[in-house]
């Protein structure tokens, strides 16, 4: 991946923070995953948004994912992490093709402890770029 690729991606990352009724910040975790391995790219969806979810201080077990396939309003791959006591916005994501692999855009609200975050997702090894909102 070039260096305009990924400085598009954080800009368009970026952009999706802009301010608006909830101060949010954001992570992209970068993959080599295809369009062959979606049941992976889903689980990896899955146990980002449970570290979101534990450094929000929500447990994941209280948690939903309601996904694209699931609401006409939303694209095939966006999905977002809800509480199940009221549909609380926990996390959002977007699942991106770029070139032959997909990046995985997050975003959560900016209370979330952001350096405990990445530093999670980096411990099991994955790709992270860290994006904070203005």
């Amino acid at each position: 991946m070039s260096d305009a690729v990924d400085d598009d991606l954080y800009e368009r990352t970026k952009a999706l923070l802009e301010p608006g009724d909830i101060e949010l910040n954001g992570v992209i975790v970068h993959t080599d995953l295809t369009g062959e391995e979606e049941p992976t790219l889903h689980q990896l969806t899955l146990d980002v948004g449970n570290v979101i979810a534990e450094h929000a201080g929500i447990e994941p077990t209280d948690t939903y994912v309601h996904s694209g396939n699931d609401d006409p309003d939303f694209g095939v791959n966006q999905h977002q992490g809800l509480t199940l006591d009221g549909d609380g916005f926990v996390w959002e994501c977007q699942q991106l093709m770029r070139d032959g692999t997909y990046d995985v855009v997050f975003y959560y609200e900016a209370d979330a402890d952001q350096d405990g975050i990445v530093a999670d997702l980096e411990a099991d090894g994955l790709r992270v770029t860290s994006v904070l909102g203005d």
